[in-house]
Order: structure tokens, then C-alpha cells, then sequence
């Protein structure tokens, strides 16, 4: 479903497939383009017109370079492949990593787990920042890992090709990150397991992205709604909070870090903001490293 004012933005849409929608752009004539019309250069993807261009300019001793190396140009420019690659190696690592949790006396989740403690120097625990993304790959039960990992294919298989492989990855590791400061900020000394932060990440880039290009994005904030609320529902039946076994700081670091990268993402489209999107992602990264200084000063 979508708005009139998104059907009515000819941008949003492939140029060659008016009915697909895209997020990507041809690095030269910056005209949007779908998977199937995104050919791989050299830096990005160009459109099919771009490409007959490109191989009509060639010069003569370029021409002879590929016939003396045997290249043609559907080896030196194939296709790109929009499977979402990334979504699918998040899933299976996370998978592996949750079954060698199963094997008696595995240390996996006391090495993995999050916990402030770990984040401050000072104290004896001893510094170990890691644990801010490893987080991320331990879980607590079978039905914490599918959980997880379904809502993760569900909105990779859209948003992966929809950003990009490596922006795709950006977000989830900034997303998983400011779930990991929100647990550091507002449950100190708790320990954390699992990928709900960065997967509420998602869900904020997908709400705000959505926003930005005139989807209808109603379903998804009703979902994140839903979801937030729950642990607090969970806790007024159980009468205590601290009987709720979900991490409602996580789930909002996670979203907010993701609405942050989203919003970065759709306000830098174009190929000539790419080093500007670089820049304001490693900004928001630095950001949210920079609050872990907040508990190291409160709670030491």
C-alpha cells in the first residue's frame, strides 16, 4: 500500500519498471533503477542505457586490451545480485553461534553476553568492548533465536536490496550498538543476550525511510507500537518489572540509533552525497560510543 503522493513521485520507482519500487540510483544519470536493472561498475551500479553508452565510448586501446585478456563486457560488468546475501550470513552465523550454546558447559554466552560492568575500564571486570556487538549473536531459548531471526529475513529481504548490502550492514551493527548503549545507560549492570535491539533498528530505518519516500507506513509503526509495549504490558500482569525478561532498553537504543541511520540514508540518496552519508553514519556511530562515558562517570 502506498500514498498518492508516493505513487505520484516517478523517483521512487524504476525508470524502465514504473511498478518497482527502489532506493538505488545509477551512478551517472542518477535515474532509479531496480535490481534487474542494476549492472555492478566500478564504483556503484549503472542503468542499461548508462552501459551501452559506456561500451559505445570505449576507446581503441581498450577495445584491444579486452580482446588480448579474452574479457568481454559481460564479465568485467555482471549483473548485481540482489539476493539478500548479508541478511542470510547474519542468520546463519547467529544460528551456529546459538547451537554451540547448546553444548553442555559451553562458555559461548558468558563470552558473548552483554553487561556494563565490561564496558568501564576501571572497574575489575576488566574492559571488554566487544561484547557491545557480540551481543547480538547469543540468545537465551530456541524460541529467542527464531523469534529474532524471522523478523530479521522478513525485513531484510526488503530492506537489504532496497539500501545496499554494505549500508544494510551499517545498519544493523549501528543499530545493534545503540541497543547495546541503551541497556549500558538505563539497565547498568543487568546482562543482556540477543538481536532485538538491532532488529528494532530495522524496523525504525524501515519506518522512517518509508516516511521519507511517501510509503504507507502505518503497519510498521502499529508493529513497533505492539512490540515496545509489551514487556511494560508483561509487567503490570506479573506486578513487577523485574519480572520481565525482555529489554525494553535495548529494543529503544536499538530503535532509535536505527531511525537516525534511516533518516541519514534517505536524506543522502544521491552518488554525490555518498562521502557525506559516510561521514554522518561514522558521526552517529562516534555518538553513541561517546554515551558510554555517561555510566563509566554515574554508576562507578
Amino acid at each position: 500500500m502506498s500514498t498518492d503522493e508516493f505513487r505520484r513521485n516517478r523517483d521512487n520507482f524504476c525508470y524502465r519498471h514504473p511498478d518497482r519500487q527502489s532506493f538505488v540510483l545509477c551512478q551517472r544519470c542518477l535515474r532509479t533503477i531496480c535490481p534487474e536493472c542494476q549492472t555492478q561498475a566500478a564504483v556503484g551500479v549503472i542503468c542499461p542505457e548508462c552501459l551501452k553508452e559506456q561500451q559505445k565510448a570505449r576507446t581503441p586501446a581498450q577495445e584491444k586490451a579486452q580482446r588480448r585478456w579474452g574479457r568481454s563486457s559481460t564479465r568485467t560488468m555482471s549483473p548485481a545480485d540482489s539476493r539478500p546475501l548479508v541478511t542470510y550470513w547474519i542468520i546463519g552465523i547467529t544460528v551456529v553461534v546459538y547451537l554451540t550454546q547448546l553444548i553442555p558447559g559451553s562458555p559461548v554466552q558468558q563470552w558473548l553476553a552483554l553487561n556494563s560492568a565490561y564496558l568501564i575500564p576501571s572497574l575489575p571486570t576488566g574492559f571488554q568492548p566487544w561484547r557491545l556487538f557480540t551481543v547480538l549473536l547469543v540468545h537465551s531459548s530456541i524460541w529467542h533465536v527464531g523469534l529474532n531471526m524471522l523478523a530479521l529475513w522478513m525485513i531484510g529481504r526488503s530492506l537489504e536490496p532496497l539500501l545496499g548490502r554494505s549500508r544494510f550492514l551499517a545498519l544493523y551493527l549501528i543499530s545493534g550498538l545503540g541497543g547495546s548503549v541503551g541497556v549500558a545507560l538505563l539497565a547498568p549492570g543487568q546482562w543482556v543476550v540477543g538481536a532485538s535491539g538491532a532488529i528494532f533498528g530495522l524496523f525504525g530505518a524501515l519506518l522512517v525511510i518509508g516516511r521519507h519516500i511517501g510509503a504507507n507506513v502505518t503497519s510498521i509503526a502499529i508493529l513497533i507500537g505492539i512490540n515496545f509495549a509489551f514487556p511494560f504490558v508483561q509487567g503490570l500482569m506479573a506486578g513487577s518489572m523485574a519480572a520481565v525478561q525482555i529489554s525494553w532498553q535495548a529494543h529503544l537504543g536499538g530503535l532509535i540509533a536505527g531511525a537516525a541511520a534511516g533518516f541519514i540514508f534517505a536524506r543522502t540518496r544521491s552518488v554525490r552525497q555518498r562521502r557525506l552519508q559516510i561521514i554522518l553514519l561514522a558521526g552517529l556511530t562516534l555518538l553513541l560510543l561517546a554515551l558510554l562515558v555517561i555510566p563509566a562517570i554515574i554508576y562507578v
